[in-house]
């Protein structure tokens, strides 16, 4: 060890050069020692330099990682990309596959194959598929010509190449895959033939599957009315219900009916047997036999309740009745049905129009007429079916007259066509004849009845059947409501005999029984009547509302307000016994509780000159004139009767 105050040694591993420049005097540097640095700073001129090109290896290399990182995140993103859209390829194959399986198997189309026809026709461009062509059309016109609500089967050829892609590999293109799928798995029925010679002429065989074909004879020059025949032979086996239709609008009743008994009974399904029970119902409501209507309609819905068809008819034939609560049981199933979107086996434009037209016959049952009036105008924005166009235009006047709008009413009424169909012509002569009941114009009234009398007569001329075929509809539709016009017309004596003529299972002859008997100041027997036809038509308000009347205009003003309670219950849109209502609380000196009833009534029936008249009766008795004056003034631009207009001159005299 070194002892203090020593300068320690250089080792064994010391620097000389550094040693001696640490020893050597200031300011003396050995040239050894100046070279050796010089040559040092050589050196750490070169690490420098080293570690610089190191430092940019090291970005260059962090450079390629990056890119390389890159490259591969944009190819791990590309792979997923092409393995999602193989995936998405498979998946779109194989919803086609099953959209493709299914619709195969659910085809039950008419397919027109060529014919074999003689060479002679085909040497003037008569060849096969020519021939079926034109029997195709010859079907698509039945079609179109037949106004059905069924939903028609489709007629197509089978020698078209459909879309023109190839399926790889298989040349096979993509309509003769479907069809062969078709063939396969569905229910497709192939329409076949032949034209021959026979003798001078030629015969025309055409048949549907594998059933004996029908044979047509004629000359070569009547070869498109052979066809026509041939093609009515194949529309009546192949779509035999829709051809009982088409029958039905040319009038050939026999056979219609023949078509539909036997498909009735032999149909292959419930849905064959079921539609041909409709046409059947459809039948006796034309020849006047409602009842066997009605019996028709039920089994046809218990056959196939779901098209919604059947119950349509079986609520025009129970209401033809006067069967009234079973008609809007009827037509709220139809409703339900029309309206639930399911499998209704009716073409989109019958659905289409009869959804609104059951929803307008709920709402006139229950005398909601501004739901009746807001669906009877959609219907007239819908495309027509079965003219239920000019049944909507001849609703909405009596809507407007139930409403007490009686000009809209006779507006209306002026517009409806003069052209139609006699049976709506029928319906229209109702229509106007329950709408002049309701403006209390009973002289109309009678014209009304002899105006549709004329039309029944023409009615049953036309269809070749007897005048009396039609006594049921004339007996509940239209003869109660002459007998009430000749009791408010004062004739007691031959109201009397008028209504003792019409039916006791008829809910309006039941209630104009009630309606004639309060004119004769029959007080119980009313009551009877009323309370009969109450029981005969639960749902519906017309019957307490009339009880109410006769209770009213007698004096008993609770009894009254409780029969106009229930009938508001019933029919919560219904105008008349809210009005009632507000003048029986009027007459026991409550016109503060009178407006309420007033106002409501107002929201359902805002033209009715009367209600106005009365509003503004109870709004003076409750101090409010101005209301009143208001009221008076709406009143005097609306209909009123003779009385309601005396009325209102002394109103206005005394309250301004």
């Amino acid at each position: 060890m070194a002892e203090q105050g020593e300068h320690p040694q250089a080792g064994a591993g010391g620097d000389p050069a550094g040693a001696a420049i640490a020893l050597g005097p200031p300011g003396a540097l050995d040239p050894r020692a100046a070279a050796y640095l010089e040559e040092q700073i050589k050196v750490a001129r070169a690490q420098e330099r080293v570690l610089h090109l190191q430092a940019e290896d090291l970005k260059r290399e962090d450079m390629l990682r990056h890119w390389s990182l890159v490259v591969r995140h944009v190819s791990d993103i590309l792979k997923l990309a092409l393995e999602f859209s193989i995936a998405f390829i498979v998946l779109m194959l194989a919803a086609f596959l099953c959209v493709a399986l299914w619709t195969a198997a659910h085809d039950g189309g008419l397919i027109v194959d060529a014919f074999s026809v003689p060479p002679d026709l085909a040497a003037k461009g008569l060849n096969g598929q020519a021939v079926a062509a034109q029997l195709k059309d010859k079907l698509a016109g039945l079609q179109d010509a037949t106004d059905s609500a069924r939903q028609p089967e489709s007629y197509a050829d089978d020698w078209g190449d459909d879309i023109k892609v190839q399926i790889p590999d298989t040349g096979v293109s993509i309509g003769e895959f479907y069809r062969y799928l078709a063939e396969w798995l569905g229910h497709r029925t192939h329409v076949s033939g032949e034209i021959f010679r026979e003798g001078s002429g030629i015969a025309i065989t055409a048949r549907a599957g594998t059933e004996a074909g029908a044979t047509v004879k004629g000359a070569d020059a009547d070869l498109d009315a052979l066809l026509q025949q041939a093609a009515e032979a194949v529309y009546a086996r192949t779509q035999p219900y829709r051809y009982s239709v088409y029958l039905d609008q040319h009038g050939r009743i026999a056979e219609e009916v023949a078509i539909l008994n036997k498909l009735a009974l032999e149909g292959p399904t419930r849905r064959e047997r079921g539609w041909a029970t409709v046409g059947l119902g459809i039948v006796d409501w034309d020849m006047g036999d409602f009842y066997a209507a009605v019996r028709h309609d039920r089994r046809a819905v218990a056959l196939m309740p779901e098209p919604g068809k059947a119950w349509v008819n079986l609520e025009v034939s129970e209401d033809t009745l006067g069967h009234d609560e079973q008609a809007l049981a009827a037509a709220r199933a139809a409703d339900r049905i029309l309206h639930g979107g399911g499998k209704l086996d009716m073409t989109g434009r019958a659905t289409a129009i009869l959804a609104p037209l059951e929803d307008a016959n709920v709402a006139t049952y229950l005398r909601d007429y501004p739901a009746a009036r807001a669906a009877y105008e959609k219907i007239l924005t819908l495309p027509d079916y079965a003219d239920l166009t000019d049944y909507a235009r001849a609703g909405l006047a009596r809507a407007a007259a139930e409403l007490h709008d009686d000009a809209a009413a006779r507006a209306a009424f002026a517009d409806l066509p003069a052209a139609a169909r006699p049976n709506v012509q029928a319906f229209a002569a109702a229509a106007r004849l329950d709408a002049d009941f309701a403006m209390r114009d009973w002289s109309q009234v009678l014209r009304d009845g002899d105006a549709w009398h004329a039309l029944l007569k023409g009615f049953t001329a036309r269809l070749r059947i007897p005048p009396a075929t039609f006594a049921t509809a004339d007996n509940r539709t239209v003869t109660p409501y002459i007998a009430a016009a000749e009791a408010a017309l004062g004739q007691s004596a031959l109201a009397r005999k008028t209504i003792d003529s019409t039916a006791l299972d008829c809910y309006d002859c039941l209630r104009m029984r009630g309606l004639i008997a309060a004119r004769d100041g029959g007080r119980n027997g009313a009551a009877d009547w009323f309370a009969r036809a109450a029981r005969f038509a639960p749902s519906l308000p017309d019957a307490y509302a009339d009880w109410g009347a006769m209770l009213l205009h007698e004096g008993r003003y609770d009894s009254a307000i409780a029969k106009f309670d229930r009938a508001h219950a019933k029919g919560p849109h219904f105008a008349d016994p809210l009005e009632m209502w507000g003048e029986a609380l009027m007459q026991k000196n409550r016109s503060d509780l009178a407006l309420a009833k007033f106002a409501e009534a107002a929201k359902y029936a805002p033209n009715w000159g009367r209600l106005h008249l009365k509003w503004g009766e109870a709004l003076a008795y409750a101090g409010d004139r101005i209301g009143a004056r208001k009221q008076f003034a709406a009143a005097a631009g609306l209909d009123l009767t003779p009385s309601d207009k005396s009325e209102l001159a002394r109103m206005k005299a005394t309250h301004g």
